[in-house]
This record gives structure tokens, C-alpha cells and sequence, in this order.
């Protein structure tokens, strides 16, 4: 099952500022700020002169009327890698693949809830079965890939992603399912860990976690193009969680 995007727009990144903003060269020679809807680091993903996509809203509410969606990156081969950078998206694809019970270690369930608030922490999905039997599961886009060629999670120190592992452990160790999976949404990631040398507190979390029954999936995205625009996303290939690099 298939997230279908806007009709995008390609430009030419200038800088990403505050954050929230990204100075973006179009096509055809107008200069506009956009969205960022990443609160990341970004780390890898912002790469001033590379190609990007934006989706443009025409809703008078809005300050910005462009969001930045996609980012094109070199790879070692010569390929072209493209990377989406609206975290936003992450759990939209990863709901679109549950609800067509395409992730099969998931499929199964008979209803699906999202945002579930559990202790201080609000996980992405709930799923559960017939028998009452649920599935807890928080989901982490990844786009950080290395020069060792390898994906990490996450690209700065996690705070919220910490919390959320906690939670996830609490759970496993009271008997119900938890689940970890990474949304690798770019296209040169192969595998993934956790990034130690970032953020060495949510890997060793990580190790405890799936000590305590946590469960890591990782699943890599899929792009589907018109003409050469970008135009769908899709959950589509299960990729490797590496327990140490």
C-alpha cells in the first residue's frame, strides 16, 4: 500500500536554518523558504547544493506555503540515492503497510490505534487481536547512513527516543509484545544499528531493551516515480538490524 505525495516541486537546497527552515532554489529561479519538518540533526540529509522536492499548500493559514519532502544524495556507486526528510511521513507509510498486513512479522491484528499514551510516553500503534493479544510499537525513521556505509539511529542525542525504549522494555518485561521498528526511508541504507557514536546512552538502552523482550524489525522504503518526480512511497523491503558494528 502506497502514500501518495502531493505534485512535487524540484529545486536546489541553499541552507536549512532554525530548524524549521530551509532556503531552497527552484527550477525555475524563484527562491523560496520552506518547512523543515524534521527536528532532527539531520545529520547526512543536509547537503546545501543537492536536489530536493518540496510540496507546496496553498492553505492561507499557513506561514510557509512549501514543505520539504525529499532530498536526492550521491551514493559510492554514482547512483543517486533519494532520502525523505518530513519525519511526519515515517508513521503514515508504516500505517498504510499495517492496515494492508504487509509487515508480516505484524500482520494478524483486527484493529489498530494510534497514539496510544502508556505511563508518561505516547507510542506511535497499538494493535490487537480477536483474543485481546496486543502489539505495542514505536516507529524511528532513519537516514542517517555513514561513511562506513551503514544506517544508524539516531543522528543526535535522543532524549524522547530513550523514553520511548524505556517504555517499550516495561511492557515487554510485563508479558505483552513490543516492537522497535526502524522506517529506513533511504534508499542507499542497507542495514541499521544503533549509533553508539552518537548517542552511546541509547545504545546500550537498545541492548537492554531487547535483553527484556523487546522486539527490533527494519523495514526500508520504497519510491515510486512519474516522469522522473517522485510521486508514492511505500514500506516494501525488510532490511537487517545489526546488534553491534
Amino acid at each position: 500500500m502506497s502514500v501518495h505525495y502531493p505534485p512535487l516541486v524540484a529545486g536546489t537546497l541553499q541552507r536549512r536554518y532554525k530548524r524549521f527552515l530551509a532556503d531552497i532554489k527552484l527550477d525555475d529561479g524563484r527562491e523560496v523558504v520552506a518547512h523543515c519538518p524534521n527536528t532532527g540533526s539531520m545529520k547526512a540529509v543536509n547537503v546545501p547544493g543537492a536536489r530536493v522536492w518540496l510540496s507546496p499548500s496553498n492553505n492561507p493559514s499557513r506561514k510557509l506555503g512549501w514543505t520539504w519532502e525529499l532530498i536526492e544524495l550521491p551514493q559510492p556507486d554514482g547512483s543517486v540515492a533519494l532520502a525523505s526528510v518530513h519525519t511526519g511521513r515515517a508513521n503514515r507509510i508504516v500505517q498504510a503497510a499495517l492496515e494492508a498486513q504487509q509487515i508480516a512479522p505484524l500482520a494478524g491484528f483486527d484493529t489498530l490505534h494510534r497514539e496510544v499514551k502508556v505511563d508518561e510516553a505516547r507510542l506511535d500503534f497499538m494493535l490487537e487481536d480477536a483474543g485481546g493479544k496486543r502489539t505495542w510499537i514505536e516507529v524511528k525513521q532513519v537516514t542517517l547512513k555513514e561513511n562506513d556505509g551503514h544506517g544508524y539511529f539516531p543522528d543526535a542525542v535522543s532524549t524522547r527516543g530513550l523514553k520511548h525504549l524505556h517504555t517499550l522494555a516495561r511492557l515487554a518485561e510485563g508479558g505483552e509484545r513490543a516492537v522497535l521498528l526502524f522506517c529506513i526511508a533511504h534508499e542507499g541504507i542497507k542495514d541499521v544499528a544503533a549509533a553508539a557514536h552518537i548517542d552511546a546512552g541509547y545504545a546500550a538502552a537498545l541492548e537492554t531493551a531487547l535483553a527484556r523482550g523487546v522486539e527490533v524489525l527494519a523495514y526500508g522504503v520504497e519510491f515510486e516515480r512519474d516522469d522522473q518526480t517522485p510521486a508514492a512511497v511505500s514500506l516494501k523491503r525488510a532490511l537487517v538490524f545489526q546488534r553491534s558494528i
